[in-house]
């Protein structure tokens, strides 16, 4: 079995030195999870995509884009999510991977109208998913963007929100999921993105240093990978 990560942008350039990418931090967090193949493609390049059953699962990462840009590789992209998600394979959004599954399946995003949404922060569940299972209720998670999907694709449901994001997570059936924080992050990583966007946080009114003293490592980011491999592993 394999599971194929899309990549679609990259960390910011000090953690990435120090740290590495968001697959390998999908790889990380998952850990022994997944005893399957994994592949990686950067979508943003001209070479071919895969087929939506090249690939017992899909993820596809974060990136510092917007699909508001509407670029030729996130057309693209959104084309293959489409397809995968007409072959109901299994598919997982993070972040921006979570935009872009939203607009391709027939949502919409814009600037969060809340702001931006950065550090850790509370999610609560407001339905049941294989994808939390073992979660409680509410728990934390690491998150940071500044879009957000304001309509639903037909036939989605939310998953959880949060102060700043009514649809923090949504599913289109139960095949494709799609989660607007990073629960590949964890405190180390999240630190790095408060102080290289803390002037940005800091211009918009908020205060970086209490957003700083706020990060944990207690979040749940990681069983939510799990989840998802796990239920990849068993053909759900």
């Amino acid at each position: 079995m394999r599971v194929c990560l899309l990549v679609a942008g990259q960390t910011v350039p000090a953690i990435s030195a120090r740290r590495g990418e968001f697959a390998g931090w999908i790889r990380r967090q998952t850990g022994d999870a997944w005893a399957g193949q994994w592949s990686e493609l950067d979508v943003r390049g001209e070479g071919p995509l895969p087929g939506p059953r090249d690939a017992d699962a899909f993820v596809i990462t974060g990136s510092s884009s917007s699909v508001a840009e509407r670029a030729p590789w996130m057309l693209r992209t959104e084309q293959l999510v489409r397809e995968i998600a007409a072959a109901r394979t299994a598919l997982l959004g993070i972040c921006f991977g979570h935009q872009l599954v939203a607009q391709a399946l027939g949502g919409q995003v814009t600037r969060n109208p809340r702001g931006r949404e950065i550090g850790t922060v509370r999610v609560e569940r407001t339905a049941d998913d294989s994808l939390f299972a073992g979660l409680p209720r509410a728990f934390d998670v690491h998150a940071t963007h500044v879009d957000a999907v304001t309509t639903l694709p037909p036939r989605a449901e939310v998953l959880a929100t949060t102060a700043l994001d009514p649809v923090a997570s949504f599913r289109v059936g139960d095949r494709v999921k799609a989660v607007q924080f990073h629960p590949e992050f964890d405190a180390d990583v999240m630190r790095g993105y408060l102080r290289a966007r803390g002037h940005l946080v800091r211009a918009e009114g908020g205060d970086p240093e209490a957003l700083l003293s706020a990060v944990h490592d207690g979040t749940r980011g990681r069983d939510i990978l799990r989840n998802f491999a796990r239920s990849v592993a068993r053909g759900a």
